[in-house]
């Protein structure tokens, strides 16, 4: 018997906005939670895989960052984007606090406050994507258009 897949805030999110998406479980490593094991899990292209990365902007505050999980964030190109001069990644230890999500399960939709989020532009490539349900273990198939609309996302050029 299949297990039964709770569902998460980001994908009550998704219903509210009547947006289709699929839950697709997979098997977590403790000592693997990135974005090219989550790939392999679900047996997808890691370019479809996207990692959620938060980050802090001198001048505006949190946002966050939605990039394919091969790639490497561009911190120039993220604070540009986003309206800051200079930004950094937001260290492990305050995730929890500041998004509600624990490492490895954090998803651009349903954090504890709604932050800016910036896709990375290459996502439109696709007919889908996998993003972060908000548990380790858990991801969410969907339309990029979607994603972007459920987040109030804007695309940009993030990756070098």
């Amino acid at each position: 018997m299949k297990e039964k897949i709770h569902k998460t805030n980001a994908a009550r999110i998704l219903d509210e906005l009547g947006l289709a998406y699929e839950l697709v479980a997979y098997e977590t490593n403790d000592e693997d939670l990135s974005a090219v094991h989550a790939a392999a899990s679900v047996g997808e292209n890691i370019d479809q895989v996207y990692k959620t990365l938060v980050l802090k902007g001198d001048k505006t505050g949190y946002f966050v960052c939605v990039i394919g999980g091969a790639k490497e964030l561009n911190l120039k190109a993220a604070a540009r984007a986003s309206g800051n001069k200079s930004c950094e990644m937001l260290h492990v230890k305050d995730l929890v606090a500041v998004t509600g999500y624990m490492r490895g399960g954090c998803s651009p939709l349903g954090m504890k406050k709604h932050f800016p989020v910036f896709v990375d532009q290459a996502c439109l490539q696709w007919d889908f994507i996998y993003v972060s349900a908000g548990k380790r273990g858990l991801q969410l198939k969907l339309h990029p258009q979607d994603l972007l609309k459920a987040a109030a996302a804007h695309t940009a050029a993030l990756t070098a």
